[in-house]
């Protein structure tokens, strides 16, 4: 499945209904960092397959959605379990440190 890519239409609908926990990735096009992680994400995306749900939200064309959850660096990968947040991290983390937000 991947990594979802979600926007301010459907980012509620798809963190609330979530029946797994979630990891959403925060990022730019033009963010040095955001490129260097993408890979462990889709990497993790595919082993964690089933069991955590990932997703990325552009915040230059979602920006509201970044404010609200108070990104002010990217990229962000903030966790959640049943709709709300259970970790934040932010910069480039290792593949263990992000599998970590969410046990």
């Amino acid at each position: 499945m991947g990594i979802q890519v979600l926007n301010g239409g459907n980012f509620d609908e798809c963190i609330n209904a979530a029946d797994k926990p979630v990891i959403v990735d925060f990022y730019a096009d033009w963010c040095g960092p955001c490129k260097m992680i993408a890979p462990i994400l889709e990497q993790l995306a595919r082993e964690q397959e089933g069991e955590v749900l990932f997703y990325k939200i552009n915040v230059d064309e979602d920006s509201a959605i970044a404010a609200r959850y108070s990104v002010q660096s990217i990229p962000t990968l903030v966790a959640f379990k049943g709709g709300k947040i259970v970790n934040t991290m932010v910069g480039a983390g290792s593949k263990a440190k992000i599998l970590e937000m969410v046990k």
